[in-house]
């Protein structure tokens, strides 16, 4: 076995949490199950990495296993890498795009061919690896080379991409540069003919899975927020009246926020980023500006858990509601980038809140 596929194996153990290193080992199914029953697992990491390198040193195991491996871990461990979406288009819109229904059979032999013959064909020096699972889903794991070096087996590229849509989620390497090669051996191998990116982000795989397919209404995160507890209690001997408004206040924010968020969990982001590009326009009368000046800024919102933070605002007392479309509309539109431009005609020559 090279010595370099031994250290990526050892080093990929290492990433595994011990209580969970048999099960994933199991899952490989590269080691037979009597060899798995020499390792102890109760001893400390390294060792253990040690042994599973052994073993697979007396199995000749080569990239092609250790790449496996790695998928696997990936797969079971995907928020531990930042994907973003893109979309696949067609030429011509079939009838059963209309219709909903998919007639086309999908080939992944055929996929797997074209896919490594685009990307060959450009670089030579490139590993590639597939995994397929139930829910339709092909994994593929793409280490890069250059044309004078050998694929640099920790810097790879990851691509999830369900057969019967239209959408692919990619986790790119440091190195960004083969990302357009990579885009255009999906768009051959899938028979599209064009690609983009649907400015949606985040660590949580699933969730964006949730967005693009419409599950975010559905009960599917695992992420439970605790109930906020009540505040500025009135006392009992206070005012009926302004007992009842708070009420009546209190009802209005849920229902709002639920005609909002509806009632299941929120899809896991971790940020949502607005780039202003508008104009700043000063009353003639104010005298501040003579020529209108561009006003580019950045904001951006970062929480563990966005939409069920902004969720959380209104009934906390921190924001009124409704909250703003620019905030609430990110599952509906797909995105978490955003880029705010000027309205052209609106409130010409007066000053306009950029």
């Amino acid at each position: 076995m090279d010595v370099t596929v031994a250290e990526y194996i050892r080093r990929t153990v290492l990433k595994i949490p011990r209580d969970e290193i048999k099960t994933m080992l199991q899952k490989w199914g590269f080691l037979s199950e009597t060899q798995l029953q020499t390792i102890n697992f109760h001893q400390i990491k390294e060792n253990i990495s040690q042994d599973v390198v052994q073993l697979c040193e007396e199995n000749s195991a080569d990239i092609k296993q250790a790449a496996v491996l790695d998928i696997i871990y990936n797969h079971i461990y995907p928020n531990k890498r930042v994907w973003s979406v893109y979309q696949m288009n067609k030429t011509v819109v079939c009838f059963s795009c209309v219709t909903g229904e998919e007639t086309e059979f999908f080939d992944l032999t055929d996929f797997k061919k074209k896919f490594k013959r685009r990307l060959r064909s450009a670089l030579k020096n490139v590993t590639i690896n597939f995994r397929e699972y139930e829910d339709n889903a092909v994994w593929i794991r793409i280490a890069w080379g250059t044309p004078y070096t050998k694929p640099n087996q920790y810097k790879t590229s990851y691509v999830v991409y369900h057969s019967q849509t239209p959408y692919v989620f990619i986790s790119v390497s440091v190195l960004k540069s083969n990302l357009p090669l990579l885009c255009q051996a999906l768009v051959v191998a899938s028979n599209y003919h064009d690609i983009h990116e649907m400015e949606l982000r985040s660590h949580s795989l699933n969730s964006l899975k949730d967005i693009v397919f419409k599950r975010y209404s559905q009960n599917f995160q695992t992420y439970y927020p605790r109930p906020l507890q009540e505040r500025n209690v009135a006392p009992e001997n206070g005012d009926l009246r302004i007992i009842q408004e708070n009420r009546n206040e209190k009802e209005r924010i849920q229902r709002v926020n639920q005609e909002v968020f509806g009632d299941g969990p929120q899809p896991k982001l971790e940020f949502a980023q607005y780039k202003l590009e508008t104009m700043f326009k000063s009353d003639p009368k104010m005298d501040v500006l003579d020529e209108k000046e561009p006003f580019r800024c950045l904001v951006k919102f970062s929480s563990p858990h966005l939409l069920e933070s902004l969720k959380s605002l209104a009934p906390a007392g921190m924001a009124d509601a409704p909250l703003s479309p620019l905030l609430t509309c990110i599952p509906q539109k797909a995105r978490n980038y955003f880029k705010i431009r000027e309205k052209k005609g609106f409130f010409p020559g007066s000053f306009v809140s950029p």
